[in-house]
């Protein structure tokens, strides 16, 4: 049984046969054969008697009232309304009903314009049938999606349209933009209000992603910076000169523009950012039409999320969550094509389906031929498929974020489009995407069923390196560097709080103290590059705090990798390649080296190493790259770090009567290759061996875990002679200090004393060729301009002054002599006896000169008397010829 709407002519109703303007009156109950004659209802329309009145009721014979409905005559027919009629009107369903059915042959008539009736049509050929069904896709194809207006707004919304959407539809006009079929949806003021939905769930229905669509592409083009420049503007200008296609948007400017937008996006990534990218497009192409040429889509890159997370703090929580963390890269993958919009090819039909948009959770296949209902089999049409760019790589803890003994967790991240090919292992970075899950059949036979690995949908990738932790510093910190750095006595303050509980070895203190500085790299004619990190080798005793060193730069250098030499071989230290299990392609795995980029690598037990690994790593010490060629994988790796390696001599002591050469079993090559070299000997003095115990002990007793005031309570306070007297920077400042100086500050030449590092070159030239020790060459120039370098940076200075020179020479001789036979080693500090005074304390001085009087008269009185006396007595005048003659 069916209900069906009667309409009729007005005129008809006074006996007139214009059929211009009709009205609904009436529900008359059908069936297919007609209107049924024995209906047991029959309905009429009650008018009111009042001329204003805009509602009726539609009443039933039986009494049964129905409810009221709205008469939309008045947007039908314009403002003007119906005359009034008298009485209760004239019963229309009646006996007379026949009449509204009658013939009229004037009317009943179709128009002959544009139709051929003489010509006979005949069959179409198959070809001619095929062609125009394709037009008729076509022309499908074209009005498909489009509804009228009438099809999504009642009549009663059109009267009532809400002012805020009249204002966007006036905005629009202005713009010269227009409307379009999604205006017809109605707008949403309070967009926050999600009527009990998931925020996923609420951004998909269409009125609210048309708000958020709206809101965004609003804010694409009407934020300004405090300057009162449109900030995407020019950076969508920038984009399109470089033919790019990723629009980066700050995510504090979106929060405090669009907070709702901003709330909406970490909990819907997905939905949301495809919504920004639609937005983002039609911008750029309000403002360069071609592009689309160039760019078929664009994508919108959000950066600064507020909260960074650990690698190792990722939970089931965060998961299709957008999240920001940091990590370096030790692994990346060729970039290979993936399917993004593909087409099939039905193999009966050859008829064409699509496009289908690939995801990452699952391949969409069509199910039937919708040509010749087949279901398959359907190829792939790799003409009219596109493709985009994939590729994969893992990041891993950074070195110096890691709690000491934990392991360091890693976590693959899928790069997809522009992204790909923008870092590379040994890179730190910060990655911002889409924390998602995926099947991984091995880690289900392992573990059972369900189980998911997770990966992370990049969206933003960010390579970090000073800038990014000098930006870390607050205001405080950097008034509290600056006005350390105005101190007089801030070298000799930075060498003491070098391993502050290690006693004595100041020389080797100055020398971390200057490798942690550095010098500055330079690339003259951009043909070659000169390093400017300095690297060192301690070699000496056992027992000698070597390793305990090694362990401090650990700590204090803001990225710092340690390995030993048993447990590193050439690929550990340099790169390898391997096949990645998912992809089963060759990959390239960074190593210790790459890893500790733009930081310190520290190799403990370097001698233990072989032959084979130490001349691996000869490129990455001095031109600071590995270059690999494995596999099909042809490339180049950075590794420009500072590389502090700890030796032991050979048969387990160090032989002062043999050179460095004899000592160490090292090769020249890789020995040229250290700046500076820090000979530690284990020397038997009682005078020495009694401060160092004294040392020990305080320094225990001093930090003591029961000990709760951390004082020396009860202890004697040593004034060790060989210490200096300034007090020692606090190891987080220090830290910071030196972070500070490596960004901030470009120590230039201009002013450096040429012909003295001249002049001491030349001289080291003559001592190597006279005495046969370690060969001088070019490199150990270099070597000193780097330290002055280094020591002017330490003091925030802008150009390498004297005193940077002398202290430069001063340690270069330090390291030079040290490596010397001890007769030859006595002659060289005479020699050289002007530059190795620089910046000594006289103090230290005079007790140096006072022990070789008295070790000379010890050896005299043994092989006098053939003892020991228990005092030993040196007259004033001894000691007055001996300072005057040094």
């Amino acid at each position: 049984m069916i209900f069906r709407a009667l309409c009729i002519s007005r005129d008809d109703l006074a006996g007139k046969a214009s059929g211009k303007k009709y009205i609904c009156v009436a529900a008359v109950e059908t069936s297919k054969h007609g209107i049924m004659a024995d209906s047991s209802e029959s309905y009429h329309m009650v008018t009111s008697p009042s001329r204003g009145s805009r509602r009726g009721e539609l009443t039933s014979s039986p009494g049964r009232d129905l409810p009221p409905f709205e008469d939309e005559s008045e947007g039908l027919l314009g403002e003007g309304t119906l005359p009034e009629e008298e009485g209760d009107g004239e019963e229309l369903i009646g006996d007379a009903m026949e009449r509204d059915y009658r013939a009229i042959p004037e009317l009943d008539r179709y128009e002959v314009e544009g139709l051929d009736l003489d010509e006979e049509l005949s069959e179409l050929s198959p070809g001619a049938r095929a062609a125009a069904e394709d037009a008729m896709r076509r022309r499908d194809r074209e009005q498909g999606g489009r509804l009228r207006r009438g099809l999504l707004y009642d009549s009663e919304d059109e009267d009532e349209e809400r002012p805020a959407r009249r204002r966007r539809l006036a905005e629009r006009a202005a713009e010269g933009t227009g409307a379009d079929d999604e205006e017809m949806i109605e707008s949403i003021e309070n967009l926050e209000d999600m009527k009990g939905h998931s925020v996923r769930e609420w951004v998909v229905m269409a009125a609210p992603r048309l708000e958020i669509y709206h809101r965004f592409k609003n804010f694409l083009r009407t934020h300004v910076d405090e300057n009162g420049h449109n900030v995407f503007k020019e950076k969508i200008s920038d984009m399109c000169k470089e033919n790019k296609e990723s629009l980066v948007v700050n995510y504090e400017d979106l929060a405090a523009r669009e907070h709702v937008l901003a709330y909406f996006l970490p909990e819907a990534p997905t939905e949301m950012l495809k919504i920004f990218d639609e937005a983002a497009k039609e911008v750029v192409l309000a403002m360069y039409p071609k592009y689309d040429r160039i760019a078929h889509e664009i994508h919108v890159r959000i950066c600064n999320l507020p909260l960074v997370e650990e690698l190792r703090s990722l939970r089931q929580l965060h998961l299709n969550q957008l999240i920001r963390t940091s990590g370096v890269v030790t692994c990346c993958t060729g970039v290979l094509p993936q399917l993004g919009m593909v087409k099939y090819n039905c193999n009966k039909c050859n008829f064409i389906q699509g496009p289908f948009f690939q995801s990452q959770n699952q391949e969409v296949k069509p199910g039937s031929c919708p040509e010749c209902q087949s279901f398959g089999p359907f190829d792939i049409n790799m003409e009219l498929t596109v493709y985009q760019n994939y590729q994969r790589i893992t990041i891993q803890e950074s070195p110096g974020k890691m709690a000491a003994g934990r392991l360091p967790r890693s976590k693959d991240a899928i790069l997809l489009a522009d992204l790909v090919d923008q870092c590379k292992p040994g890179d730190e970075i910060e990655l911002t995407g889409i924390y998602n899950n995926n099947y991984d059949g091995s880690l289900n036979m392992a573990n059972g069923f369900p189980v998911f690995a997770t990966v992370i949908m990049a969206n933003h990738i960010a390579r970090r390196d000073n800038k990014v932790a000098v930006a870390e510093l607050t205001d405080e910190d950097i008034k509290a560097i600056v006005a350390l750095s105005k101190d007089e006595r801030i070298g000799e303050r930075v060498f003491a709080s070098i391993g502050p509980s290690i006693y004595g070895h100041e020389d080797i203190k100055r020398g971390l103290a200057l490798a942690l500085f550095g010098g500055e790299p330079k690339n003259p004619g951009g043909k070659h590059k000169v390093r400017g990190d300095l690297n060192v080798l301690l070699c000496g005793d056992p027992g000698t705090a070597k390793s305990q060193f090694l362990k401090y730069v650990e700590k204090v250098a803001s990225r710092a990798v340690f390995t030993t030499g048993q447990g590193a071989s050439a690929v550990g230290l340099t790169a390898y390649v391997q096949r990645h299990p998912v992809t089963r392609e060759w990959t390239l795995e960074a190593g210790a080296l790459v890893l500790a980029d733009r930081g310190v690598c520290l190799i403990d037990e370097f001698d233990k190493m072989n032959d084979a690994d130490r001349t691996s790593i000869h490129e990455a010490m001095e031109q600071q790259s590995i270059s690999i060629s494995k596999a099909g994988i042809v490339t180049s790796l950075q590794a420009r770090c500072t590389i502090i390696a700890a030796a032991n001599p050979i048969g387990g002591r160090y032989d002062p009567s043999l050179t460095f050469s004899e000592n160490v079993d090292l090769t020249e090559p890789i020995v040229s290759r250290f700046d500076i070299l820090c000979v530690v000997r284990d020397t038997v003095d009682p005078v020495q061996d009694e401060m160092l115990a004294r040392f020990v002990v305080g320094s225990h007793i001093k930090h003591h875990p029961s000990n709760k005031e951390g004082g020396m309570a009860g202890l004697e306070e040593v004034v060790l002679p060989n210490t200096t007297d300034v007090p020692p920077i606090p190891q987080e400042l220090l830290r910071k200090y030196i972070m500070y100086s490596k960004e901030r500050v470009r120590p230039k030449l201009n002013q450096m004393d040429q012909d003295k590092v001249a002049h001491i070159y030349s001289d080291l030239r003559k001592e190597s060729m006279a005495t046969g020790s370690i060969p001088i060459t070019v490199r150990h120039i270099e070597s000193m301009i780097r330290m002055a370098e280094a020591h002017a940076r330490m003091h925030l200075r802008d150009y390498v002054v004297e005193d940077d020179v002398n202290m430069a020479i001063r340690v270069m001789l330090e390291s030079f002599i040290d490596t010397q036979k001890f007769s030859v080693m006595r002659s060289m500090k005479k020699t050289f006896a002007r530059y190795l005074a620089f910046r000594k304390d006289n103090n230290e001085l005079l007790l140096f000169i006072l022990k070789q009087l008295v070790s000379e008269q010890v050896a005299y009185q043994r092989n006098r008397y053939g003892a020991q006396q228990d005092t030993i007595e040196i007259p004033e005048k001894d000691l007055v010829d001996k300072v005057m003659s040094c």
